[in-house]
């Protein structure tokens, strides 16, 4: 072999080899599966549905104290602050967050999402489990019982007094469960939303709402006249009710957001965030 033959044959097989290379590394970052129309946030990174951005959904509008000023991006209010610290943990900047909208029920529907993570206080269940991934959560809470001094139900004390009274819920939650657990559902007005069921309440149509204990307060204390939280609810879980993110059903995303939320949780930072947008929750009493 003639020494340009010798040197086209060396040339060749470098070029082959880095060729092998590159489909190699192409085939490790490639998405997979459900994943397949993933992009990745940079090389080896997280996979994204838009690359080198974090897609996160909330409700809209976003209520206080979850939300200050529906503006989830400010990253004021509990768990637009959550978000945030989860999306600085994954490696994101705040100018690769993008924040989007999403109904409360075809977030936990199943099917493909537009999003990669949302979070508008969702419970994790066991059904919901079925549809969605959930991470760790990042909130325990318990649901409460908000009225106005002037309605019937604002001198209760016990889960019997509120039984005969008429009750305001939300479709499809956690303070539907409970509240159906604990008072019955003879009583139980069910409505789209809470804004409906706050409504109701101020309307006479109800005497009492059941939402969260954070809600509870926000709501007694910033849009009802002469508002009241009469007190939580025996909740039948350990606890209270955890709060997470959603996430599309076998994300590969829900293991790093689990991973984040757990050491924001070590770390002191959610309790920090707790004290900050939801102090003072502790000041309803439980309902005998």
């Amino acid at each position: 072999m003639t020494a340009f033959a010798r040197l086209r044959r060396a040339a060749a097989l470098t070029a082959l080899a880095a060729a092998t290379v590159a489909s190699l590394t192409a085939c490790a970052f490639a998405p997979t599966g459900s994943d397949a129309g993933a992009a990745p946030a940079s090389e080896g990174a997280l996979q994204t549905v838009t690359a080198g951005k974090l897609t996160i959904a909330t409700g809209e509008p976003a209520f206080s104290p979850w939300v200050e000023n529906d503006d989830p991006g400010s990253g004021k209010g509990f768990e637009a602050a959550v978000a945030a610290a989860v999306a600085t943990e994954l490696g994101f900047s705040k100018e690769n967050v993008v924040w989007v909208r999403s109904t409360f029920d075809s977030a936990i529907a199943p099917g493909a999402k537009d999003w990669d993570l949302n979070l508008q206080q969702f419970s994790i269940t066991e059904e919901r489990k079925q549809a969605v991934d959930f991470s760790s959560p990042y909130y325990t809470t318990t649901q409460a019982v908000v009225s106005t001094g002037s309605s019937p139900a604002a001198s209760a004390t016990t889960v019997a007094e509120l039984k005969n009274l008429p009750v305001g819920v939300m479709s499809a939650t956690t303070s539907y469960q409970v509240a159906a657990d604990q008072l019955g559902t003879g009583n139980l007005s069910v409505y789209n939303s809470n804004d409906d069921a706050v409504a109701a309440l101020q309307s006479g149509q109800v005497d009492a709402i059941v939402v969260d204990l954070p809600t509870a307060f926000y709501l007694a204390g910033a849009v009802l006249d002469d508002g009241k939280v009469v007190g939580q609810l025996p909740d039948s879980s350990a606890g209270g009710d955890e709060l997470a993110f959603v996430l599309p059903k076998g994300s590969p995303l829900t293991a790093p957001v689990s991973d984040a939320v757990d050491a924001l949780r070590a770390d002191g930072t959610l309790d920090e965030l707790q004290q900050t947008w939801l102090g003072g929750t502790d000041a309803a009493p439980v309902l005998k």
